[in-house]
C-alpha cells in the first residue's frame, strides 16, 4: 500500500480546503441570489457582473426591507470572508504548485489549469507505483463496473473509486480540452458516433484519457504533443486499439456523476 508523504498529505489536505471552501462561496452566492428574487429586485446585474466591484457596490447600496437588508449586509460580510479565505489557500496552492514541475508540465496540456494539474501530481505522487497508465484510470475510479454473468460481460457505470476531487476536475478540464485540442475533440467525436445522448459517456473517456495522457506524460517527462501519441505505450499495445476498447465502448453506459 502507498503511503505519501507528510508534506504531501498537507497539500492534499489544502486541496480539499480550497473545495470546501469554494462550495461555501457559491452557497452565500446562491442566497443572495435568492434573496433578490424574494425581493423582487429584478434590475440587479445578471450573471457574474452582480460580483464585480461595480455589481457589489450595486448590491450593497439596494433598497431593501429591514429583514432584508439585515439579511444582505450578513451575506456579503460572509461572502468577503469566503473570498479573503479561498485567496489565502489559493496563494499558498499556487506557492506549491509553482515549485513543483509536474504541475508545470501538465499545463502544456490544452484545457487543464493549476486546480486541475495540481490535484493529479498531490494524489497521484509517485506515478512509478502504477505499473501501467491504464491502473490510473482504475485508481481515479473513471473505469465502467463489470458484471459477469454466464459468460456474458455487462458494464454499467464508473466505479466511482478513488478522490473525487481529481475525478471531478479531470471532467471539468475535459470540456475545456474538447474544445481546445484537436486530439482530444477528435476522440470525443469519435465515441459519439454522432449521437446526442453519448455526451456524458464521451465526456469521462475523455477524461480518462485524460489521466492516462497526464500519469504518461509524469513517467517521461515529455510535454503534450497534438500528435495521439501522449497516451504512451507501457503496456506494449498500440493506442488506438486501447482507447476503442476502453473508452469507445466499456463506457457506453458510464455515467459522471459530477457532471
Amino acid at each position: 500500500m502507498h503511503v505519501p508523504a507528510a508534506d504531501v498529505r498537507a497539500w492534499r489536505g489544502l486541496i480539499e480546503l480550497r473545495r470546501k471552501l469554494v462550495g461555501r462561496r457559491t452557497a452565500v452566492k446562491s442566497q443572495v441570489r435568492a434573496l433578490l428574487r424574494g425581493a423582487g429586485a429584478c434590475d440587479a446585474p445578471a450573471g457574474k457582473a452582480l460580483w464585480s466591484k461595480r455589481g457589489l457596490k450595486w448590491l450593497a447600496a439596494a433598497a431593501l426591507g429591514e429583514a432584508d437588508a439585515l439579511r444582505r449586509d450578513l451575506l456579503l460580510e460572509e461572502l468577503a470572508q469566503a473570498d479573503e479565505r479561498v485567496g489565502r489557500v489559493t496563494r499558498e496552492l499556487d506557492r506549491r504548485a509553482d515549485a513543483h514541475p509536474g504541475v508545470a508540465l501538465l499545463r502544456t496540456i490544452p484545457g487543464v489549469g493549476p486546480r486541475t494539474a495540481e490535484a493529479f501530481v498531490a494524489y497521484v505522487d509517485d506515478v512509478r507505483r502504477f505499473a501501467r497508465t491504464r491502473q490510473v484510470g482504475c485508481y481515479l475510479g473513471l473505469v465502467p463496473c463489470q458484471d459477469s454473468s454466464a459468460g456474458k460481460d455487462r458494464l454499467g457505470h464508473i466505479t466511482g473509486d478513488g478522490p473525487a476531487s481529481v475525478r471531478m476536475l479531470l471532467c471539468e478540464a475535459a470540456w475545456q480540452a474538447v474544445r481546445r485540442s484537436p486530439t482530444m475533440r477528435a476522440f470525443f467525436e469519435r465515441v459519439t458516433h454522432g449521437e446526442p445522448g453519448r455526451k456524458k459517456i464521451a465526456l469521462v473517456a475523455v477524461a480518462h484519457k485524460l489521466a492516462r495522457s497526464m500519469a504518461a506524460m509524469l513517467r517521461t517527462g515529455e510535454a503534450w504533443r497534438e500528435d495521439g501519441r501522449e497516451d504512451g505505450r507501457e503496456d506494449g499495445r498500440e493506442d488506438g486499439r486501447e482507447d476503442g476498447r476502453e473508452d469507445g465502448r466499456e463506457d457506453d453506459r458510464g455515467q459522471n456523476p459530477e457532471a
